[in-house]
């Protein structure tokens, strides 16, 4: 008996289940009301709203000044970001449009790349643009959309970052996931420019990373 002890609860011991890992919460996005999409723990004390455009270079900038920090912050969980289009031109049109269609899995990913690559594709679709829009000025507009994005490299930007090629046919299959986009951008009439931020309720404008981090450590973000 005394051995058998041991072994019984060594082997109850085994069979325990561990504790649970942390939520990767920065790969969590989900689609919300306003139709955008909200990446991180949707129970997080803070709720940041980004106001963005993917062809605004101060987008991209704060981007690339903020990533980590915001990372740490949704990773802890006390922080979710819905990130929010405002469309400024055609090229943001087929951005936006293609971002969104990336699905929950993939929009972190493709979001990030957008922006992190600006530069690289903002370039591309300007000269494709100059070259091509008036011979593709007859196609239907989605299909106006998905030559810019071609040209642009945007599709292959996306593919890399994990949407599937049936996701992007999809997308431009008709107009339903351009007007989405656009239905999303006539939410963010109130801001002015962007980047602009919403945090918890209150609209935040013209303020840089430095002075926006201390705002959301102040509402309860860690």
């Amino acid at each position: 008996m005394k051995t058998i002890l041991p072994l019984i609860a060594a082997a109850l011991f085994a069979a325990s289940p561990t504790a649970a890992a942390p939520r990767a919460w920065t790969s969590v996005a989900a689609p919300v009301a306003t139709g955008s999409y909200l990446i991180g723990n949707p129970k997080a004390r803070v709720r940041l709203v980004e106001i963005l455009s993917y062809t605004c270079p101060h987008c991209a900038h704060f981007a690339a000044k903020s990533d980590a920090s915001i990372k740490a912050m949704v990773r802890s969980g006390t922080l979710a970001i819905e990130l929010r289009n405002q469309l400024h031109d055609k090229i943001d049109l087929a951005a936006a449009t293609l971002a969104r269609c990336a699905g929950p899995a993939a929009f972190p990913a493709v979001h990030a790349a957008f922006l992190a690559r600006q530069r690289e594709w903002i370039d591309r679709a300007i000269e494709w643009d100059q070259a091509n829009g008036a011979r593709v000025a007859t196609y239907p507009q989605a299909a106006q959309l998905r030559a810019l994005a071609d040209g642009a490299g945007l599709t292959a930007i996306a593919r890399e970052a994990g949407v599937t090629p049936a996701a992007i046919e999809a997308c431009f299959a008709n107009e339903n996931a351009m007007n989405a986009t656009l239905k999303v951008s006539q939410s963010t009439e109130a801001a002015a420019g962007t980047p602009a931020f919403i945090v918890n309720g209150k609209m935040i404008q013209t303020v840089t990373w430095a002075q926006l981090q201390p705002m959301l450590r102040a509402a309860g973000a860690r």
